[in-house]
């Protein structure tokens, strides 16, 4: 019973990160606004599934409610603050999108 509730959140987890990444692929069939290639494809994927990956690690092993808002929260801000580098570069690092 525990693994099949394991492998569904890896699959909740799968699912939603392609269903984000449906949205740009979806965009980019209505306007030119939009314009990735498959390395920004393959770099958001990698993002969405590594943080909600590190987000179940965290829900598995951190006891106390309060340090699990503060961790994941921080985690959220960490996955947008890398997304708005890559995207427009707001630090304007060599990663940047521009």
């Amino acid at each position: 019973m525990l693994k099949i509730a394991i492998n569904n959140r890896l699959l909740t987890i799968l699912l939603i990160s392609v269903l984000l990444l449906l949205i740009p692929l979806m965009a980019m069939q209505f306007t030119d606004e939009v314009n990735w290639d498959l390395a920004d494809f393959v770099v958001a994927g990698i993002l969405l599934l590594s943080t909600g990956l590190t987000g179940e690690f965290i829900l598995k092993n951190v006891a106390q409610i309060k340090y699990r808002i503060a961790i994941l929260t921080a985690l959220f801000f960490v996955l947008i603050i890398i997304w708005v580098e890559l995207a427009v570069g707001i630090f304007g690092s060599p990663f940047s999108g521009h």
